[in-house]
């Protein structure tokens, strides 16, 4: 008798460890990433899926860049979607692949800084005298129109959500109030600086709905391009994404609209 108790203890006690683990894996929040293949979009994408978040990672390769691949096979619940955020098209597309999937944090990551290699001394693109009115272009179309543009397409996915959160990755290189620091980042810091703008614009038309929507600034990160570099007060990638994401955890209402440093600061603009 005792040996059938036990049995039957063991066979409750399994289906209940089953039970919860089913409900956590289907009360999993989600989020979807842009540029989720290399510097702050992958660490993300690595630390909420550790984490246990349903992850939508996102990249614009023709194939699955390398360390997505390695993350998806290290954590089921990541999955790797292409999505070019500089094409109308692609982000459409994936929106009616996701339609109805309720989105819980849009990270809107995606982003250039440079065509050239990381602050070349010899890059005069993106300096007065010299500007690359081509170059402009694009930063525009990648920096501002993709993030509003995957920002729109996925609203209803956000809406449907538990914490219906919008993050935007900026940049203090595009305030008004510091214009010395971009200085050789001229088109990367005005893109910035329309995102931001763009971002407290959309805050203010979703302020009657539950959305909240931030600009966030990671701080100075050491990602791949900048591997070399060691000033002072520069973050590693896994520290400034540790800090955003436990300042995204406590964003609220109130923070909608509001320029924050990742550790939950508001900036000057």
């Amino acid at each position: 008798m005792l040996g059938h108790a036990w049995v039957r203890k063991c066979a409750l006690l399994s289906a209940a460890i089953v039970a919860m683990a089913a409900a956590r894996v289907g009360g999993a929040d989600t989020v979807l990433i842009t540029g989720a293949n290399s510097g702050i979009g992958l660490e993300f994408a690595k630390q909420y899926a550790a984490q246990g978040w349903t992850v939508i990672a996102t990249h614009r390769r023709e194939t699955t860049p390398r360390e997505l691949a390695e993350l998806v096979s290290a954590h089921d619940n990541v999955r790797v979607e292409k999505m070019d955020v500089s094409s109308v098209e692609q982000v459409h597309a994936l929106a009616a692949k996701l339609r109805g999937q309720p989105i819980d944090l849009l990270i809107n990551n995606a982003g250039i800084f440079s065509f050239s290699d990381w602050m070349d001394e010899t890059d005069r693109n993106q300096v007065f005298g010299t500007l690359n009115y081509e170059q402009f272009d694009e930063f525009m179309r990648i920096n501002v129109r993709g993030p509003m543009l995957v920002s729109e397409s996925f609203i209803e996915n956000v809406k449907a959500s538990k914490q219906k959160k919008i993050v935007m990755i900026t940049s203090t290189i595009g305030t008004i109030s510091t214009p010395e620091i971009a200085v050789r980042a001229f088109w990367y810091g005005t893109s910035k600086a329309a995102l931001n703008k763009a971002t407290v614009t959309m805050a203010e038309a979703l302020k009657d709905t539950p959305v909240i929507v931030v600009p966030l600034h990671p701080g100075s990160v050491r990602v791949e391009k900048q591997a070399e570099l060691h000033n002072p007060g520069m973050l590693e990638t896994p520290d400034s994404v540790r800090l955003m994401i436990a300042t995204i955890a406590k964003l609220n209402k109130a923070d909608s609209g509001k320029f924050l440093l990742y550790d939950h600061s508001e900036l000057p603009w």
